[in-house]
């Protein structure tokens, strides 16, 4: 088996939970799902600046396991209301924008904190 090389974000959930923020494997990199929190606990309401948040998290991730968000192939945006969606993809786009990786976008019901209105995971393929 391919060694795995475990990247954290601190978050109090991953051992809790029991999961990495990202994880590679060979070339692969996935990012779990990204919650808009900031290191102080806060959230802010806006779904463009939560969307942001989970990007810059994810981005870290990334950087802590070797790749970029050249190497992102697909992306999964989790929103809790349809209308986050332009708010959301604006987001994604100024990040992903020019990669254009394969992704989906799905309304949910809610998330373990009712101030998250989404949540984004990510998977990359390195050079």
């Amino acid at each position: 088996m391919t060694d795995r090389q475990r990247v954290s974000s601190g978050s109090r959930y991953e051992p809790m939970i029991g999961f990495s923020r990202a994880l590679r494997v060979g070339r692969n990199v996935y990012v779990s799902g990204t919650a808009p929190i900031w290191p102080d606990g806060s959230c802010d309401p806006d779904p463009e600046v939560q969307a942001q948040r989970c990007l810059e998290i994810i981005l870290e991730a990334l950087a802590g396991a070797g790749a970029a968000a050249r190497h992102v192939v697909r992306t999964r945006m989790f929103i809790t209301n349809a209308e986050h969606a332009d708010a959301v993809g604006r987001a994604h786009r100024a990040v992903f924008g020019e990669i254009r990786p394969a992704a989906t976008m799905v309304v949910i019901d809610g998330m373990l904190d009712p101030r998250w209105k989404v949540e984004i995971e990510a998977d990359a393929v390195m050079d």
